[in-house]
């Protein structure tokens, strides 16, 4: 058990800009501690796994003005369920148990702050996203 918390540690990226000082609340501390730099280290995994999504919905996608991408981003995070709960699920899955005992407490504040972090990782690599590709099968 010991070797695969120690695993995660050292996997994820330091993120020098998410602090944690006194009079923060616990939820702001778990995020900036946990779910920034897991979002950071799955952040090739999500974009591809955003790739699909586009192609699994008929690349309609590709035919939005910007600010439509941007709604389509939100509206899949927001509204598809068995999206949003993949995605959590990538999330949740790089948490030691320590995390998970403090996510567990507040999982609905922390769903709400893993969600906004991810659709804002989503369009800020939204130039990615500019060509169709299609589905590969193996």
């Amino acid at each position: 058990m010991e070797s695969r918390f120690n695993n995660l540690l050292s996997i994820r990226p330091q993120i020098l800009s998410a602090k944690i000082y006194d009079g923060i609340s616990a939820e702001e501390a778990f995020q900036n501690k946990t779910l920034r730099p897991i979002i950071k280290l799955q952040h090739n995994l999500l974009v591809a796994v955003f790739e699909n999504y586009i192609a699994k919905h008929k690349n309609v996608f590709f035919n939005l003005i910007l600010e439509e991408q941007f709604n389509y981003i939100s509206n899949a995070i927001q509204k598809d369920i068995k999206f949003r709960n993949s995605l959590k699920g990538m999330i949740i899955g790089q948490f030691t148990i320590e995390e998970y005992q403090l996510y567990i407490q507040n999982s609905s504040a922390l769903n709400k702050r893993m969600m906004t972090i991810v659709k804002e990782r989503l369009i800020q690599s939204i130039q990615i996203f500019q060509h169709p590709k299609t589905l590969e099968t193996f």
